[in-house]
């Protein structure tokens, strides 16, 4: 009879534990809708995505349709787009990503116990976010060789001018990034993927700037990647490298890149006299 009795006792314990409690589940949903409330980056993220993938494959489709005949070399063109938009999104991730692992780490503060000044961190950042750009494109670019019989390489030296610029790019957006991180929390690393993708639609990857309203055709001047797409197709269309657009493009990159450092070091300067280095992290 006992041996009946647990094992009754058992069965209704577990309907018990399987059963759904309402006012739990409300609770569980409040906190994190406090959480994606407190977050102004996840707010915008939530909608974010799918706008940029409408406007910018909305642009390539009213490009492909008014010009037909470019569809021929279109191939080419477009994985050499790809690869090289790529610079940029490496370039940008590979120095947020290796500061917020110090973050999450929670090993910034004993990082500048040592002599170790911003500077040098800045620089490490960069150095490291070349190495990882240059393996992480250099494979997508010897895979394309056999898989779609398109070699980057045969662009020859403006290859280099093309990848400096956006590496260069990327990185001044990894700053500024690490900086915002910096100051506001972890709930703003999604910021990480989201600022690249956010001027896409303008850099003109797959389309020429004229494409754009004359209002987004003005801002994306301002983007040294709009330039160096610009002459990607100058040189497979025309087989023409324009140094006017490099040279805007560097200089556009001189400034950033300067103006990001000194943002950086501003937040770290406010970061260390606040005390966030200690309090940052998971």
């Amino acid at each position: 009879m006992s041996s009946n009795q647990d094992i009754r006792e058992m069965g209704n314990t577990s309907s018990r534990s399987l059963g759904l409690s309402g006012q739990r589940i409300y609770a569980m949903c409040l906190r994190y809708l406090y959480l994606l409330r407190g977050s102004w980056p996840r707010i915008i993220e939530l909608a974010y995505w799918p706008t940029v993938q409408m406007i910018l494959w909305g642009l390539i489709s009213q490009f492909f349709a008014e010009n037909s005949s470019w569809l021929a070399q279109a191939a080419g063109v477009l994985i050499g787009a790809v690869m090289l938009w790529d610079v940029v999104f490496r370039g940008q991730l590979g120095v947020s990503l290796v500061f917020f692992e110090e973050l999450h780490a929670r090993n910034l503060a004993h990082l500048f116990v040592s002599p170790l000044r911003p500077t040098e961190l800045i620089t490490s950042l960069l150095l490291i976010s070349f190495v990882r750009t240059i393996i992480g494109v250099g494979v997508a670019a010897l895979l394309a060789i056999p898989m779609y019989h398109y070699s980057i390489f045969d662009l020859g030296w403006p290859l280099i001018a093309f990848f400096m610029n956006l590496l260069v790019m990327g990185w001044a957006m990894g700053l500024v990034v690490s900086a915002l991180v910096l100051r506001f929390g972890m709930g703003a690393e999604s910021l990480a993927w989201v600022v690249v993708f956010a001027i896409a639609p303008l850099s003109g990857i797959f389309y020429p700037i004229e494409i754009l309203p004359q209002w987004a055709q003005s801002l994306a001047w301002f983007l040294p990647a709009s330039h160096v797409f610009e002459g990607l197709r100058g040189i497979m269309f025309d087989h023409h490298f324009s140094f006017e657009l490099f040279y805007t493009a560097t200089l556009l990159n001189v400034v950033y890149l300067l103006g990001s450092i000194g943002v950086f070091l501003y937040v770290f300067s406010i970061a260390r006299k606040h005390g966030l280095l200690m309090r940052i992290g998971e």
